[in-house]
């Protein structure tokens, strides 16, 4: 019943920053469509799991940057320069982590593109 309920939790979580945060609706959008490409594409699985690392860092990233940021703004309604940090750096762990997958991307996927695409369902 704690499982249930503490899936429950995440998926309200989830739900919650999908609604809330542009950013969060468009990374999800951009990981499914790449997912989709990635499992389309003759990966290896060293590849798929690497895109699905990547990909997952910038969603984890996202939503702990959306729960600093929540959590200073219930703690701090007025500005303060450390409400401003807090906020600057939480929304830098995102930028770094989606640097990262962009660069993990351009490399796996750009590599069969320009090598040419084996498409899974062909030999």
């Amino acid at each position: 019943m704690r499982l249930i309920e503490s899936l429950r939790h995440a998926r309200e979580g989830y739900a919650f920053s999908l609604i809330h945060e542009r950013n969060m609706r468009i990374h999800t959008t951009i990981a499914v469509i790449i997912l989709i490409i990635a499992i389309v594409i003759d990966l290896s699985a060293i590849e798929l799991i690497l895109m699905f690392l990547a990909i997952t860092l910038v969603i984890v990233s996202e939503l702990l940057n959306t729960a600093i940021e929540k959590t200073v703004d219930l703690a701090m309604p007025n500005q303060h320069p450390l409400a401003k940090a807090a906020k600057d750096c939480a929304a830098a762990a995102v930028l770094v982590c989606a640097l990262f997958a962009i660069a993990v991307g351009f490399i796996i996927l750009g590599d069969h593109i320009i090598g040419g695409i084996t498409w899974r369902w062909t030999s």
